[in-house]
């Protein structure tokens, strides 16, 4: 009995000392894989926040490439702005003649004939039938002017700022009607023929969304512009089914080979000369379109032109 309990404790203590050791083997790899999980999501933050980085730079790069087309639509409401702002200055001493003969008759300081003496006088010299026919259109024009100024600034600074990380339900038709506001006085040399369906709301981010569609924009208009021999065109769809969003950006450019087309969502190619492109916007839409858990697909033939075509799952849930 007495070696029956010695076998039975020298049992216990081999197993008691292997469950110690298995727990704490246990507690070393949930604490080294809690260590790396952290090392991993650290790296993880690095990667997010060197992608926005990454989009901003081509984001300040694309606003670079549209900087002229922008100073010319700005310069077009302008210019007349100016003038009619130098008209209502030629006009200014006649309405303040007009006012202060007004109040000078409601102070009792002239008599009527005094006032109607200075309005054929100022009426003479000024054709105030004239004058009040023309405000309303000087006031009316520069009123718009400003207002599109306003547009065109509104457009470029939401463009710009940082809503890289916000998404929620939204309708994508919103990105491409902005792009097409944006690019409007760059994509001029192109016709531009639109097809938009309505389309369901699906989880996304619009601001980057926006950037995809500028950069395939701005891709195919320089691909037509280097066809001298034709007008550019760029066919825009987009549409959907009851699982995905399409979009698709065709043009009649100059197309690209093979060799162009296996490495056109590389880093930093590009075909542009020297100081023209970045390289990274091809990439850019590739990884923005990867996020929304969608794909891209390129068909092109050299002077035949090319068609991209985007494919985004309609999604309820947070990216």
């Amino acid at each position: 009995m007495a070696e029956d309990d010695y076998n039975y404790k020298k049992a216990y203590l081999r197993e008691k000392s292997a469950r110690d050791q298995l727990e704490t083997l246990l507690e070393d790899k949930t604490r080294a894989l809690f260590i790396v999980n952290q090392e991993l999501e650290e790296k993880l933050e690095t990667v997010k926040n060197q992608q926005i980085t990454l989009m901003q730079s081509e984001k300040m790069a694309t606003l670079g490439t549209l900087s002229a087309g922008m100073a010319h639509e700005i310069n077009n409401p302008l210019a007349y702005i100016t003038s009619n702002v130098e008209s209502i200055k030629f006009i200014k001493p006649v309405l303040v003649s007009l006012m202060t003969a007004a109040q000078k008759f409601v102070d009792k300081s002239i008599s009527v004939s005094q006032l109607e003496s200075i309005l054929v006088q100022l009426n003479q010299e000024n054709d105030l039938s004239f004058i009040v026919d023309d405000i309303d259109d000087l006031v009316d024009d520069t009123q718009e002017g400003l207002e599109r100024i306003a547009h065109i600034v509104s457009n470029l600074v939401d463009f710009a700022s940082l809503k890289d990380n916000v998404t929620a339900m939204a309708d994508i038709t919103e990105s491409l009607n902005g792009t097409l506001k944006l690019l409007d006085n760059q994509l001029g040399t192109c016709a531009i023929e639109l097809h938009i369906e309505k389309i369901p709301l699906t989880q996304c981010n619009l601001s980057s969304m926006k950037q995809v569609f500028v950069n395939l924009l701005i891709n195919a208009k320089h691909a037509c512009d280097s066809q001298f021999d034709q007008q550019g065109k760029i066919t825009i769809k987009l549409f959907a089914n009851k699982n995905n969003i399409y979009i698709e950006v065709a043009d009649n450019g100059c197309g690209m080979d093979g060799d162009t087309l296996k490495q056109i969502f590389d880093p930093f190619f590009t075909t542009k000369p020297v100081g023209q492109g970045t390289g990274m916007g091809m990439a850019i839409v590739y990884n923005i379109l990867k996020e929304h858990n969608g794909t891209i697909e390129v068909e092109s033939e050299v002077n035949k032109g090319s068609l991209i075509r985007c494919v985004i799952p309609i999604s309820t849930k947070c990216m």
